[in-house]
């Protein structure tokens, strides 16, 4: 019997993980690059427009909200690939529920991007 790792090591382990699975999602997804672009530029936005402590507080949100709802729908497609590898209708049904509601984040994202630098810029 193995000696059971403490609950530091675990949690530090977790973090690694989770860290390559960012890092792979990064490397390989074409969806999330862009959209890491675009977080670079309202981010550099921010900066340059000065905006508020609120205001960086919703940006990070939706940007976090954003990448990681495009991160669970790359899992999703992902298993879903692994479980049924040829066309199937209930899988693309299920793959795009999952597109839609990073579709969804990403639209109400922008409205909050127009929100904040709108009045900045006009």
């Amino acid at each position: 019997m193995s000696k059971k790792e403490s609950f530091f090591v675990n949690r530090l382990k977790s973090v690694g993980y989770a860290y390559k699975g960012a890092i792979l999602l990064l490397k390989t997804e074409a969806s999330i690059k862009i959209q890491f672009v675009i977080a670079l530029i309202v981010t550099a936005a921010g900066f340059f427009f000065n905006i508020s402590y609120n205001e960086w507080l919703i940006q990070l949100l939706a940007i976090g909200l954003v990448m990681s709802l495009e991160g669970i729908n790359t899992a999703i497609e992902e298993i879903a690939n692994f479980i049924h590898p040829e066309h199937h209708n209930k899988i693309g049904l299920i793959k795009d529920i999952a597109a839609g509601a990073v579709f969804i984040s990403s639209v109400f994202a922008s409205i909050i991007g127009l929100i904040i630098y709108l009045p900045k810029i006009f």
